[in-house]
């Protein structure tokens, strides 16, 4: 069990309570930090900068707003992997029967997959800007991503993942370069407003990108299954819960600095059309390191979101398929799991060589399709964490995480139909 009668390297029992909790918490770390971080994403580089560069610092409170709304949700789902030992979809198939398992399971995949397109699409963009052809880049992408799991080692894979989610630092020094005003960014951050020109379609469009884009439904599959893999027990629950509230804190704050990084074009009127033409119109203004570090970032932030979404479509597939799915084991062990991986990789990178295809809309659009199923998901989930049955007494939902879950699902559902109305009757301008 993590957490028990940890020794270092040398075999000296660690009597330190400290160094105890410490090397428990640095045994835990990884899937709290890795499903927030890897949800900044090349849809979130996308949306946080194009957020930025619309409308400068003025929609920065909607992340403080996202940051408690994430960590609960992701709070229950680790909650859940480490009381039941299992994966999401295998959870909702044995609670609600086949035809709610097969709906979620379909939604999952569904998203999963338009997702994948538009990580592959900001490997091409930003790989295309550095002068390498999409025709090269994307391919090799994939093959490295395939390689980046097909090792049979879950602490291989996440410890490399974690190193990929720390060089994410980047995004604090170019928006240090690119000279905000750091006062304006400070009030938006807790003054909720509209920014200028008031409620718009196009506004109302992206603030659903926004929260589309910090939760995701695939975050939910992921992170229980990676909980299930690591085996987790219950003694590492607090850890767990502190793994996701730094994971959490994290990529608020990365998101900001993606918005302050759009904010440039703001400032200097500058149109906005993706985040990779956004880096080379940076460049004569702030300096080629903005250029070049941005266009590197986009690359991190898909390489990042390819790898957790694909293994949370193949963690979900072999769960409910009744395969071996574990990193823990090789090929030869899981073949059906790294089969749904490959394939989930290969498709969406064969997608976006195919010309002319409309990569940006794809982009933010998927973030919009993630915020209208997002309430359905968190539904299971709630009544799961409600199932005394299935919790226990010790873990079952409290009276205030039911409060505050619930008034959650109902902002959810509140955008969901907002945005339904402005697309029958204000379609956002193109």
């Amino acid at each position: 069990m993590v957490g028990t009668n940890l020794q270092p390297a040398a075999g000296r029992v660690v009597n330190s309570s400290r160094k105890k909790n410490l090397l428990t918490f640095l045994m835990v770390l990884g899937p709290g930090l890795i499903v927030m971080e890897a949800d900044n994403d090349a849809g979130a580089v996308s949306t946080y900068t194009q957020a930025g560069a619309q409308y400068g610092t003025h929609l920065m409170w909607v992340l403080l707003l996202l940051l408690p709304i994430a960590y609960f949700v992701q709070e229950m789902v680790a909650r859940l992997g480490i009381v039941t030992g299992q994966g999401h979809a295998a959870m909702i198939y044995q609670r609600f029967g086949n035809w709610w398992g097969a709906f979620s399971l379909f939604d999952l995949q569904l998203a999963n997959f338009l997702t994948l397109i538009t990580e592959f699409a900001m490997i091409s963009l930003a790989m295309s800007k550095l002068g390498v052809s999409p025709f090269i880049a994307v391919p090799l992408s994939a093959v490295a991503l395939i390689g980046l799991v097909f090792t049979g080692s879950y602490l291989r894979w996440e410890r490399i993942v974690i190193a990929l989610c720390l060089l994410d630092v980047a995004w604090f020094a170019m928006a240090a370069v690119c000279g905000p005003n750091w006062g304006a960014a400070g009030v938006h951050s807790v003054v909720p407003h509209l920014p200028p020109g008031g409620m718009s379609p196009n506004l109302v469009f992206l603030v659903m990108a926004l929260v589309g884009t910090t939760i995701a439904p695939w975050q939910l599959f992921f992170q229980q299954s990676c909980v299930a893999d690591k085996k987790l027990r219950f003694a590492d629950l607090k850890w767990a819960r502190l793994d996701t509230f730094i994971g959490a804190i994290f990529t608020i704050l990365v998101g900001g600095a993606m918005m302050l990084v759009g904010d440039a074009a703001y400032r200097h009127h500058l149109d906005f059309k993706d985040p990779g033409q956004l880096a080379v119109q940076l460049a004569p203004i702030v300096g080629p390191f903005v250029r070049n570090a941005l266009l590197l970032m986009m690359v991190n932030a898909a390489v990042l979101g390819t790898t957790a979404i694909s293994l949370s479509s193949a963690w979900a597939y072999g769960e409910v398929k009744g395969w071996p799915h574990s990193l823990h084991k090789g090929i030869k062990e899981a073949p059906g799991f790294y089969a749904v991986y490959a394939a989930c990789v290969f498709c969406a990178a064969g997608v976006v060589l195919i010309p002319r295809v409309p990569l940006e809309l794809i982009i933010i659009g998927v973030q919009v399709l993630a915020c209208l199923m997002l309430p359905s998901a968190i539904i299971f989930l709630q009544l799961m964490l409600n199932d005394r049955e299935l919790m226990g007494d010790a873990y079952v939902n409290k009276a205030w995480n039911n409060w505050v879950n619930w008034i959650i699902i109902g902002l959810l559902f509140s955008l969901s139909l907002i945005l339904g109305i402005q697309v029958l009757f204000f379609p956002p301008a193109s």
